[in-house]
């Protein structure tokens, strides 16, 4: 007769096997082997806890420590690069296969295979519908862009300047975040301002009027404005 950890150990390498090879195929920072492996070590785990003398005990214990593990893990496969995050879906899916490792050091094949269906729908047709979701246009988007207006003027029109800036942008109106000045290096009596301002790319156009409007004004010898870029979430 086949012991039993066996056969949980084995439905656990099968099932993070279906999940590695979707991570494999699209080349992900952890593929084929790294999830197989964390589906079978969060089994093994378990198993050592239901070998105790007190299973149910053992196993709840250790996997809340597998949990806390695999976070670790995750956040290895996270990377940040030129304002983007690289690797959640990644992470996430680690997760998820310790989940299902879990699950078959418990027993529980049933939840464990339909959890594994879940994440490749997840990683399959979600993807799909994310991408057809990206593809809304900028102006129907709930995002928002931080933006830093830069005015040089005279150090004696300072407080007119950060007057003017505080009064138009509750006229436009902009959601105003801060306002601060600074000497400009290299060019005595002038003063640096800047104001930062956050709005929807859709009214950039009250933020060209705003510039537009205090580059006028006496004694301003520099405006300028320029964007944060946005901080993007890729798989």
């Amino acid at each position: 007769m086949i012991p039993d950890y066996v056969i949980r150990l084995a439905i656990a390498f099968g099932l993070g096997v279906a999940i590695g090879i979707e991570r494999q195929v699209r080349q992900r920072a952890a593929g084929l082997r790294t999830v197989t492996l964390v589906a079978v070590g969060a089994c093994l785990f378990v198993t050592l806890g239901a070998l105790s003398d007190n299973a149910t005990q053992g196993m709840t214990q250790i996997a809340a420590y597998v949990v806390s593990g695999v976070g670790f893990l995750g956040g290895g496969v996270i990377m940040r690069d030129q304002g983007s995050l690289q690797g959640i879906n990644t992470a996430a899916t680690l997760w998820c296969s310790a989940a299902v490792g879990v699950l078959c050091g418990t027993g529980h094949f049933g939840p464990a295979i339909m959890g594994t269906a879940i994440v490749l729908a997840a990683n399959t047709v979600l993807r799909d519908l994310s991408r057809y979701l990206n593809t809304t246009p900028v102006s129907t988007a709930e995002i928002a862009v931080d933006y830093t207006i830069r005015v040089v003027c005279r150090a004696e029109d300072e407080v007119h300047v950060r007057t003017l800036l505080t009064n138009s942008t509750h006229a436009f109106p902009l959601s105003f975040r801060s306002l601060k000045s600074e000497d400009l290096a290299g060019t005595p009596g002038a003063l640096e301002v800047l104001a930062e301002l956050r709005l929807h790319p859709k009214d950039q156009a009250k933020l060209e009027q705003l510039t537009s409007r205090i580059s006028l004004e006496k004694g301003v010898s520099a405006v300028s404005w320029v964007a944060k870029p946005l901080e993007l979430v890729t798989d």
